[in-house]
């Protein structure tokens, strides 16, 4: 049945003279029934953050071509879905973009890995995705294909926002599947963030008559201490641990070589899990810090598990192997927020994400899409 779905779509995608729907598109037939293949095309096809056109442009010229599918773009952001009547809708959502290039373009072969900007994070998942969206034209649950634009700059620009604010109603699931780098494992949900900066006041003195100031970088010890004596949670929500964090990322302070500084800000960063909201988190960092002012500045709230829902069980079914909480924060968080459950699983390696080595194995590749495909596959 794959082969002969195969065989079927790629031909719609084919004009006569061998170009993809009249262009010179590197996302040939051939390529994209090959996950591994599709991955390198998608990895030579640059789009740092913010220039994502030519992906954009390639990407749906092939979705287009394909009968099974209907196709939408905005800005960036391109999205296909079936309509088959199924009960139930999952969605395979991967970003286009990629991190600046830091001498890792194009991409090079070396044994089983494959070495280039966005290998890891996260080509080789919309590899995935795009692969099944051509070869799977009759899956047992209606797919959304959703790949878009900007995820890994500021959120005014993510084409998953921007989607989910103007057209929410592309993004009506039962279950999604992030396609971010797990290693091939399942990382469910994703903890909160939160940055805030806590700030110590004193006076200003010349530092030779010190005793008539008040140093406030001095002061600034005591919020270090509680930093350093603070114990973070671990939690266990339906199987899977998260373990809290609370660091000081940055601090600033000073006048002149000869003043007694009358402030200094200290920049926390807070990983909460789960099972806290960000207000319940917020409470919490001004319990910690009580006693000195506090500014929160940014903040992101996580996502619980989401294992129950009847696609999430048979995902998990195939993968073969039991979820971890995803310790990071993905935008899966976003999915959460429009009431679908979403966990993350993808080829690459997290800990490779915008690294100048970063790569990816080509058994993950061949192996995570034959996990997606005995999920999808029809019974």
């Amino acid at each position: 049945m794959l082969a002969e779905g195969l065989a079927s779509s790629l031909h719609a995608l084919t004009s006569a003279d061998g170009t993809v729907r009249g262009m010179q598109n590197p996302l040939t037939p051939e390529v994209l029934a090959d996950p591994v293949a599709l991955t390198r095309a998608l990895v030579d096809i640059e789009s740092v953050s913010r220039n994502e056109k030519t992906i954009a442009d390639c990407v749906e010229e092939v979705l287009r071509g394909v009968p099974h599918l209907t196709t939408y773009r905005h800005g960036n952001t391109v999205m296909a879905r079936t309509d088959l009547g199924r009960s139930q809708r999952v969605v395979l959502a991967g970003h286009l973009d990629t991190v600046p290039i830091n001498n890792n373009f194009p991409s090079t072969m070396r044994g089983d890995l494959m070495y280039g900007c966005g290998t890891s994070d996260m080509k080789s998942g919309v590899a995935f995705a795009l692969h099944l969206a051509v070869t799977l034209p009759d899956p047992r649950y209606d797919v959304t294909y959703f790949f878009y634009e900007a995820e890994e700059i500021e959120s005014q620009y993510n084409g998953l926002t921007l989607v989910s604010q103007s057209h929410p109603e592309w993004l009506q699931a039962d279950f999604a599947v992030l396609l971010e780098p797990t290693y091939g494992i399942v990382e469910a949900g994703c903890q909160g963030t939160m940055r805030g900066i806590v700030s110590t006041t004193g006076v200003r003195a010349h530092s030779a008559r010190s005793w008539h100031g008040v140093n406030a970088i001095h002061a600034a010890g005591e919020v270090l201490r509680r930093l350093t004596a603070y114990e973070a949670r671990r939690v266990t929500i339906d199987g899977c641990d998260y373990r809290e964090g609370m660091n000081a990322v940055r601090i600033h302070g000073g006048v002149a070589g000869n003043v007694v500084p009358d402030r200094c800000e200290i920049e926390v960063n807070y990983r909460f899990a789960p099972d806290r909201t960000p207000e319940r988190a917020e409470a919490h960092l001004r319990e910690v810090f009580a006693g000195f002012e506090l500014t929160v500045t940014d903040m992101a709230a996580g996502a619980l598990p989401g294992l129950a829902a009847a696609p999430a069980r048979e995902f998990l079914a195939a993968v073969g192997a039991a979820p971890v909480g995803k310790l990071g924060w993905t935008d899966v968080a976003r999915f959460a927020a429009l009431g679908i459950p979403a966990l993350n699983f993808g080829p690459g390696d997290p800990n490779l994400a915008h690294h100048p080595d970063e790569h990816v194995e080509l058994t993950k590749i061949r192996d995570g899409a034959a996990t997606l495909h005995r999920w999808l596959a029809p019974a």
